[in-house]
Order: C-alpha cells, then structure tokens, then sequence
C-alpha cells in the first residue's frame, strides 16, 4: 500500500500514444529520477511502437549503461533488444560540439575556423553559465527539424534550479545581443582603417578600462571572437526564440519530476507555476521513489506501544533469572564439574574421575548444565526482542508515509488541476532494460491505483 490518491491520475500511456504527442520534456529539481524517468518513458513508448529518442544531459552517463549502450555521444545510437514494433534510440548533449556545429552550418570555412581556435570562443563554448541549457535547447531544435523520430523524450540538465532550462537561452540571447557585445562589434562593423580609428579615438577610454578589467589579450581575443561572430549573433536568438515557441506548441509535454519530499516537491511548485505563466503545457506531476507498506493498518502509534510491551516483558524476565540465577551459584559450578566428569571432595580437591560408560551425551541437558525449560526461555526472550525491532521499523516507515503524505498533500492542495502519477520506489538501483521496464509498468500502473 502507497499514499491515498489524492488529485486526478496521470494516464501515462494514454499521452505515450497519442501521434499527437511529439515533444515530452522530464524536468525537476536534481535528485529526483529525471534520467531514469525519461529512459522509462522512452523505452515504454518505443514499445508501444513509437520511434523514440532519448536525449539526456546527464553527465553520469547512466542512461548509457542502464540501455546496454557502452558510451552515448551526440549522435543518436539504436538500442538493442527493444521489445516491441518501434524503436529507440539515445544520445547524451555534448555541449561543446553542439556548439561547434551551429558555427560551422552558419560560417563559411575560413570564419568557421577562426571562430572555433579563438580562445575566447573556446571558453564561452566549454562553460559558460547558460551554455548548456541553451545547446540543450538547440538539440532539440535540430532533432525536432529532422522528422526522423515521432517522439523526443528529452531530460533537463541537472540545474541547481529547474527553471535554469527556460531561463538560460534567453540569457544566453541577452548576452550574446547585449550592449558590450554591441560596443565590441562597433569597430568591427566599420571595418578597415577607418574602424580603427574609430576604436582609438571614440572608445579610447572605454577599452583602456576594459583592457584593466579583462587584461589586453582576452579583450583582443573577445573582440576577434565578436568581428567573427557578427553574422550569427541574430541567429542565436532567433532559433532559440523557435525552439521557445517549439515548447510552447500543442505536441509538447511537460512532466514535472519530483520525489515526495518538502525541497524536491517546493521546486516542482515553482515549475508548475512558471510553465503556466509561459502558456507551456504540462501533463502532469511524476511523483517518484514513493513509499509504501503492506501492513498500513497498523498504525505507527500502536507499534510502538506494542513494541513498549515486548521489551517490557524480555525486561521483567531477565530480573527474575537473574534473581533465581543468583541463589543457586554455588550448585551450578558442583554441576558444572559433575557434568564433566570429575568429583570434587569439600576442600575442592580431585579425588577421582567417573567411569566412562556413566557420562552423559555432550549434547544432553544434564552435560552442558541447562534444562529444557531455560533454553527455551532464552529462545522466547530473542523471538520477542527481534519483534519489538521490528515494530519499530514499521513505526518508522508509518512515520515515513506519513512525512509524504503530508507533502504530497500540501502540493495538490496549492495545484489541485495537475494529474500525478505516484511511483513506488524499487527495491534497488535500474542498471539494465528491465529496470527501465518495470519504472514504465509502475508508471503505466500509477492510473490504475488511482482509478
């Protein structure tokens, strides 16, 4: 038994089969099973007959191993032993190359080439804030252009914010058609001669502070970068504003990935708020890694007390062998020595031994000194010990529900209108297809929990 269903049910393989649904993006918080979502849900629909591609920006690499495939690159690669009338294929962005590739379809092969061994160009291109959420959004763009795959199921980079993945082109486009880009371009955009001049005597000072900032090599090579540059500026923007309005389009769907916990699930909240506001179109919440209980009718309150009682009762039976145990030392340690063959005279001495054919099996109550009785009490007293440990783990997971129940609660309570599919968290980590398999099926299977 899972949480109580609270809100509308997501119907998982209903979006899944819909031709319509050409575009699902897996977003969330860091943490919350984002990659493995999105593999699911790839492998699922590909199952289903559709033709897939999965495109991660996850730097673990563990779509890779969990689909068989030995590394992805930015290229997509087939995945085998797919089961089913589709396909499905995976690729993992490469940032830099991406980026490298819009240069070269944009630049004639002299400027392509300049552009690509600047040495600012190779900074921006490896790591600049927003650089990876907006060769995200170009991926997407080109995949999307190609027609090749019915559906793209693409996985948000993990960002410190979920909203970094709408937010980041647009900066990216705000810097890159800024003021100082602008400045930078002026001399170039007037060229030759004249350009320079225009460089020495207007903005004299204004790059002698900037030489002080940036240091006269890098503001050598960022102005190379931008005379280089001119011609694709408009272009950034322009296919990121596309690939926006791409998001925007009825065949994309939006889930939000969470786990039942208070940071994960405030972040979704923010998620779903914001793609409201950007009229982008979400199908629902993915609420994963969701705990459960087969004895759920006992509650956290009543294990405890009955745990109380056990230990109790292990307590109040080792006081009274203890007691009993401490009047009868003397006899134990005579039977001890009986018990082993020798008798002891009053002074403590040896004085013989007893015949071999009168000892008794070493197995025997009499040879190691116990009775029936007390082994038995000794066994009951662990029995009851190992229960009231065990009430108090399944306390504690009632206690866990509980916590996510709550949140869980508090999430539909402020967004009642988004459909959820809650999914029970596996026994261990998905490395392989089956893995991938049974996340789909307790996906597909989240609709009928709440039915």
């Amino acid at each position: 038994m899972s949480l109580d269903p609270a809100g509308d049910p997501l119907d998982v393989d209903a979006l899944l089969d819909d031709p319509k649904t050409r575009i699902v993006v897996c977003c969330g918080s860091g943490g919350v099973g984002k990659t493995t979502t999105a593999a699911a849900l790839g492998l699922r629909a590909a199952e289903r007959g559709r033709t897939v591609v999965v495109l991660t920006i996850d730097p673990a690499r563990r779509l890779a191993q969990s689909m068989g495939i030995d590394s992805l690159d930015n290229v997509p690669r087939r995945v085998k032993d797919v089961q089913g009338a589709g396909e499905l294929h995976a690729m993992m962005l490469d940032m830099k190359r991406t980026f490298d590739e819009i240069v070269e379809a944009h630049a004639d092969a002299d400027r392509a080439r300049a552009i690509l061994s600047n040495p600012f160009y190779q900074s921006l291109s490896a790591g600049f804030a927003g650089t990876q959420e907006y060769m995200a959004m170009e991926k997407l763009g080109q995949l999307r252009s190609r027609d090749e795959w019915d559906l793209i199921v693409v996985d948000t980079p993990p960002s410190r914010s979920a909203l970094d993945f709408l937010d980041a082109p647009k900066r990216l486009g705000s810097f890159l058609d800024g003021k100082l880009i602008r400045l930078l371009m002026a001399p170039a955009k007037v060229g030759g001669r004249a350009g320079m001049k225009f460089l020495n005597v207007g903005m004299s000072m204004m790059t002698g502070a900037l030489g002080k900032l940036l240091g006269g090599q890098l503001l050598r090579d960022v102005q190379t970068f931008v005379a280089a540059m001119d011609t694709m500026f408009g272009g950034f923007r322009k296919r990121a504003d596309a690939t926006y309005r791409l998001l925007q389009a009825p065949g994309t769907a939006f889930l939000v990935v969470a786990s039942p916990e208070r940071d994960a699930l405030r972040e979704a909240a923010y998620f779903v708020e914001r793609l409201a506001a950007d009229d982008m179109p979400l199908a629902g919440l993915v609420l994963n890694r969701v705990h459960g209980s087969g004895a759920a009718e006992l509650s956290a309150e009543r294990a405890l007390a009955a745990a109380e009682g056990l230990e109790e009762e292990v307590a109040e039976s080792r006081g009274a062998k203890a007691a009993a145990g401490s009047g009868a030392d003397a006899g134990g340690a005579v039977e001890e020595n009986l018990g082993a063959g020798g008798i002891v005279d009053q002074e403590g001495g040896n004085v013989g031994l007893r015949n071999s054919s009168e000892s008794e099996a070493p197995n025997s109550p009499e040879a190691i000194g116990t009775s029936p009785s007390t082994k038995d009490d000794d066994s009951g007293a662990s029995v009851e010990q190992l229960t009231a440990g065990l009430l108090r783990l399944h306390a504690e997971r009632m206690r866990l529900l509980a916590r996510e129940r709550h949140t869980r609660d508090r999430f539909t309570a402020l967004h009642p209108e988004v459909a959820v599919a809650e999914v029970a968290a596996l026994p261990g980590d998905v490395h392989d297809l089956d893995g991938l398999r049974a996340i789909g099926e307790r996906l597909a299977a989240a609709t009928g929990d709440h039915a």
